[in-house]
């Protein structure tokens, strides 16, 4: 976003607006009304100048750039920008954005990325039975659901076979199970929903772990193997595909085809042309045969055991056997399992997404609730169900939850930190949210609505205490507040005006012409030869008056890099080939004609250089389009300083150098 780009590389990146009334500190500085607190000062002065000694020198030529800044955020204060609806919406989406990281547990959020890279070591295979159940199921459903699963897990725990039982009618709900027995192979965090593979994690090898819930339903799981993670690889593959693999004629076949294939690889063929001759795989064979980097989980097992036993890049399996066919696989390039440092952001991207969320979430709001003495009025939540007669006139579509004695309606349902929400106000809400799983108890959902809205509130309240709670998270909305009003205002008074003020910048350019020169220049064109021949031919059109463009032409069609072009008229170092002429001029080897042609050739660096020389340009002044980037420029320095020095004049600036000083080492 513009505002990023903009604090990255303007000196105002440590800007903060600060009052006295936020701090009982020394004031440092005065800029008009407003004062700046040496410990805010020597916060962000800190922040700009990591592990940089501070020095008297270092402090005053800070003070100095910060002072400019100020007075530009203490104008356009001035001039009510701070309170342009445009401005506002702005820095609330940004504050919206850095609020986030202070609404959950930190805490929690940090032991829950730690343990889930930790899990991420280890790889686990495990089979598991299901019974499915809806997450918002009516109770009647969730107990059957629930004596179901009981029942099959004391099956297994007398001794019944696992697969059997998970195969057998009235098992496992899940539709793989009938072909794996409910195996679902090798796996490691983030490849199953974080109820399940915290059951994974907590069970030990040969254990069936405690009934768990998931979206899906209920599960209970047997972990049969853990290792160590084995990271990633890529590799190449050649597929015969085998179309059934029960048919023992077509595994012969296919068998063959493999087997005539790998002894061509040992013949020394490539890799690349045989998977784009033989592969049936029609998405890779196009590329070699070349698939994506892969871990655990995500092939078959033959295939990804196959690919992690190749040791070393290059090295070529011997063909084997998958549910998909035969494979020759070749690899290409291992990965060890990463470093925390490398993947930390990556993980807690995960983490925010994934159901552990809701557990730093549950934690930091019950933490909220004891700090800010949270209490539901029981009587109420009571009175508000026992109103709702039936699920169809209460939630159903078209008919609103009305209380039914509308002098509850103003009593206190809930309070937060002596903030009261009445009954009234939960319903009002109720009826403008939209309530899914309508089959439920009128009971459940308003419990529900409940704890939605108690947490709405409960985080809105710590949301707008954050500046308060932590002096950081302050300073960071200080410096988005005053970063967005000088980047509107400095755009307003230097940037879009020195590009909009075209009689202002006309003045500058001949008002300041010497600081817009050329250097001597050689106005010259340059034919690169691809041979001495070609040279010749160059070098008599030009003797003759005609065009070398003609010539170039003519000979496009059998020779396109014949001749080469350039030209222009070049300072010194801006040319490789102009640069050859001056350094001959300045050593006495060429002199030129004034009245021309001027034409050289040179070898040089094994081309060979026809020189068309109209002659050299002494110093000149440049044209305004010629030098419009750098006057631009220029003008922009020349608005600045105009600016702050009216500035400086408007409002008075007052540095309390004694407290400034205090901050040295």
């Amino acid at each position: 976003m513009r505002l990023n780009v903009f604090i990255a590389v303007a000196i105002t990146a440590f800007a903060f607006n600060i009052s006295i009334a936020q701090s009982q500190d020394k004031i440092v500085l005065s800029v008009g009304n407003e004062n700046v607190s040496v410990s805010d000062f020597e916060h962000i002065y800190k922040k700009n100048n990591n592990n940089v000694e501070i020095t008297k020198e270092g402090l005053d030529e800070y003070m100095d750039l910060f002072i400019k800044f100020k007075l530009k955020v203490v104008e356009a204060e001035a001039l009510g920008m701070d309170t342009a609806s445009d401005f506002t919406r702005e820095l609330a989406g940004y504050r919206k954005q850095l609020a986030r990281p202070y609404l959950v547990d930190s805490e929690l959020l940090d032991e829950i990325v730690h343990e889930a890279f930790e899990r991420q070591q280890t790889e686990i295979r495990a089979r598991h039975i299901l019974v499915s159940v809806d997450q918002n199921a009516i109770p009647a459903d969730t107990i059957r659901a629930w004596n179901r699963i009981n029942k099959l897990k004391d099956k297994i725990e007398a001794g019944e076979d696992f697969e059997k039982v998970a195969k057998s009618k009235g098992g496992s709900d899940d539709p793989s199970a009938i072909q794996n027995g409910g195996d679902l192979g090798w796996f490691t965090a983030f490849q199953m929903v974080f109820p399940f593979e915290d059951a994974a994690y907590n069970t030990e090898v040969g254990k069936l772990s405690d009934i768990v819930r998931t979206r899906f339903g209920y599960h209970f799981l047997e972990v049969t193997g853990k290792r160590e993670a084995r990271g990633e690889v890529q590799v190449a593959h050649i597929m015969v595909r085998v179309s059934d693999s029960k048919n023992k004629a077509l595994l012969h076949q296919g068998k063959s085809e493999i087997d005539a294939v790998s002894e061509l690889l040992k013949n020394g063929e490539s890799f690349e042309s045989l998977a784009l001759k033989y592969s049936d795989d029609e998405t890779t064979k196009s590329k070699g045969g070349v698939l994506a980097w892969f871990g655990a989980g995500k092939m078959v097992e033959e295939f990804e055991n196959a690919s992690f036993g190749l040791e070393n890049d290059g090295d070529i399996s011997e063909p084997f056997l998958t549910s998909y066919g035969w494979h020759i696989v070749k690899r290409l390039g291992y990965k060890n399992p990463p470093k925390f440092e490398e993947v930390e952001k990556t993980l807690r991207k995960k983490v925010s997404r994934d159901k552990r969320a809701e557990v730093t979430k549950s934690s930091f709001i019950k933490k909220l609730k004891a700090e800010y003495s949270y209490r539901l009025f029981p009587a109420r939540l009571s009175s508000l169900k026992s109103s709702a007669n039936s699920i169809d006139s209460v939630f159903h579509p078209g008919h609103p939850l009305v209380h039914s004695k509308e002098s509850d309606l103003k009593k206190t349902l809930f309070s937060i930190a002596g903030y009261n929400t009445t009954v009234g106000e939960f319903v009002e809400f109720a009826n403008t949210v939209k309530i899914r799983n309508l089959d439920r108890t009128s009971e459940i959902i308003i419990d529900e609505l409940v704890k939605r809205l108690s947490e709405e509130k409960i985080l809105a309240h710590e949301n707008s205490r954050l500046e308060e709670k932590h002096d950081d998270f302050r300073l960071l909305i200080n410096e988005y507040h005053d970063g967005i009003l000088l980047f509107e205002l400095t755009d307003q008074m230097v940037w879009s005006k020195a590009v909009k003020d075209t009689l202002g910048l006309e003045n500058f350019h001949a008002s300041n012409a010497s600081m817009f020169m050329w250097g001597e220049r050689l106005d010259m064109v340059a034919y690169i030869c691809e041979s001495n021949d070609v040279a010749l031919k160059v070098k008599d059109a030009i003797n003759a008056g005609e065009s070398v463009l003609e010539l170039r032409k003519s000979m496009l069609a059998d020779s396109p890099l014949a001749i080469k072009i350039e030209e222009g008229k070049y300072s010194q170092k801006e040319n490789e080939w102009a640069d050859w002429i001056f350094g001959l001029r300045d050593m006495g080897q060429i002199k030129l004609s004034e009245n021309g042609p001027n034409v050289e050739t040179l070898t040089v660096d094994n081309a060979v250089v026809v020189f068309d020389i109209t002659g050299f340009i002494p110093p000149s002044v440049k044209s305004l389009d010629e030098a419009r980037g750098q006057v631009i420029a220029s003008y922009q320095d020349h608005l600045e300083k105009q600016w702050v020095s009216e500035l400086r004049k408007k409002y008075s600036v007052e540095v309390y150098e004694e407290v400034l000083y205090e901050l040295i080492d």
